[in-house]
């Protein structure tokens, strides 16, 4: 069985997307069309742009969703999947590929969804810390014994999560898990506190653009962020993917139990090899693919 994965935010570099623009008519038509729905030429900036264009939050979204739908696609008869995931935003990225939703609704929800965060990392100043080297369950207990908001995000591979909070909540873990034994708990260079409570008011604004969408049978099972488990059903899909916000990314879990439910191959699709190197960690002998 074909498992396709889609990265998320921060793979993003800039040229990306360019090779498929230039080379396919398909793929260009796409862009275009993207164009037209953003109301911005978010292909100069994916293309001939800088990293700082490409770190803001309403364009790095669109713009891993972009790449990552429309290379799907000019994989043409090639692109036939059994399952389907995606990190944080790659899961929006997956539901197009497996037929849930429309290539130009997917794109509208994820740019409302990159303007709901941005606008609520605005309200609250915080932001995201990778931890190595630590058992999942002591971050865990280090985060809930924290008087602020503090928690585990991205549950990315064995000995490496990702938590979220307030600047002082992460402040005080980074402290904490370094004393408890971490290899490592470094700040990050991000907007916010992605998947925690401080992303209620962007998870408000996400539902209501939902439940206003048309979400389609899937042609296979996705492998949801909140549950880690293959989902069919449109409103539980739905559902999910408004808890996605506030919830952790289970990533270890996806990985595993896609491995469990019969993936043979694991195929990533969309900028850069992130996912293949996590999924290496966990089982070094599954066989991983870029596309």
């Amino acid at each position: 069985m074909k498992a396709y994965v889609f990265p998320g935010q921060g793979a993003q570099f800039v040229g990306m997307g360019k090779d498929l623009y230039e080379n396919s008519d398909v793929a260009k038509e796409m862009f275009e069309k993207a164009n037209e729905i953003l109301g911005f030429r978010i292909t100069d900036l994916m293309f001939d742009g800088t990293d700082e264009d490409l770190r803001q939050t309403n364009v790095t979204q669109p713009a891993i969703f972009l790449h990552s739908v429309i290379l799907a696609k000019t994989l043409g008869d090639d692109f036939k999947p059994d399952m389907v995931a995606g990190h944080s935003l790659g899961e929006f990225s997956a539901l197009v590929a497996n037929g849930t939703l429309l290539f130009e609704d997917g794109l509208k929800l994820v740019a409302q969804r990159a303007n709901a965060m941005q606008e609520a990392c605005e309200i609250e100043p915080s932001t995201m810390a990778a931890v190595l080297g630590m058992e999942d369950e002591k971050v865990e207990e280090i985060c809930a014994s924290i008087d602020e908001v503090v928690v585990p995000a991205n549950y990315n591979t064995k000995g490496q999560i990702v938590i979220s909070g307030s600047l002082k909540g992460i402040d005080i873990a980074i402290e904490k898990l370094t004393e408890a034994g971490a290899k490592r708990a470094i700040k990050l260079n991000v907007g916010g506190a992605f998947h925690s409570p401080l992303m209620e008011p962007a998870r408000e604004k996400l539902a209501a653009a939902i439940e206003n969408t048309t979400f389609n049978q899937p042609i296979c099972p996705v492998y949801q962020n909140v549950p880690a488990t293959a989902v069919t059903d449109v409103a539980e899909i739905k559902k999910n993917l408004v808890a996605q916000l506030t919830a952790p990314v289970k990533w270890t879990q996806i990985m595993k139990n896609m491995i469990a439910d019969g993936a043979t191959s694991y195929t990533e699709v969309g900028p850069g090899k992130v996912l293949q190197g996590l999924l290496k960690k966990i089982d070094r002998k599954f066989p991983t693919f870029s596309a």
